[in-house]
């Protein structure tokens, strides 16, 4: 009686598997209309993005998409707004210095085709924040700021080369 029912489940699990593995489609793999969602990352432009912190999350992005180092012709085109906040949430009570520092960065991001009809393929917001220690040496805070700015542009550049590729699958 239980090897009728461990073959009766084995056999069920194998029916429920083949007949999901239609529904499955890798992200970055050919898709039906003969491309790939990384060729389609590859070809999207992304415009300049000012401050340092748009700097860093401009190169990351620029990496993240299209690390090739070859650029085809652009499809679409990238423009994101980014907003950094920075804050000292840990301060010693008794010397009155901050012992530690935040760096908030949201960035709302727009991708648009290039060409005739610049609807909005995909938007969305992104937030990431980074905590840093501080010390009493002034150059070690500004150092220690920017490498957070810096981790921040890494994630940042992550998530939105994820979302682009979700919705660029979706699209193909």
């Amino acid at each position: 009686m239980t090897s009728i029912r461990k073959t009766f489940s084995v056999g069920v699990v194998f029916l429920l598997a083949v007949t999901l593995a239609g529904c499955i489609e890798p992200l970055y793999g050919p898709n039906l209309s003969g491309g790939s969602v990384a060729s389609d990352l590859r070809a999207i432009k992304v415009d300049p993005i000012p401050e340092r912190i748009g700097h860093y999350l401009e190169n990351e992005l620029i990496f993240a998409l299209n690390g090739t180092g070859s650029p085809p012709a652009p499809k679409y085109r990238l423009a994101i707004t980014v907003h950094e906040r920075l804050s000292t949430p840990i301060v010693n009570t008794v010397t009155g210095e901050a012992q530690a520092g935040d760096v908030n960065v949201d960035a709302e991001y727009r991708l648009y085709p290039i060409g005739a009809g610049g609807d909005i393929i995909a938007s969305g917001n992104v937030t990431q924040f980074v905590v840093y220690d501080r010390s009493s040496q002034r150059l070690s805070n500004v150092r220690a700021a920017r490498d957070a700015e810096i981790r921040n542009a890494k994630v940042l550049a992550d998530q939105i080369r994820a979302r682009l590729a979700a919705a660029l699958s979706m699209r193909g």
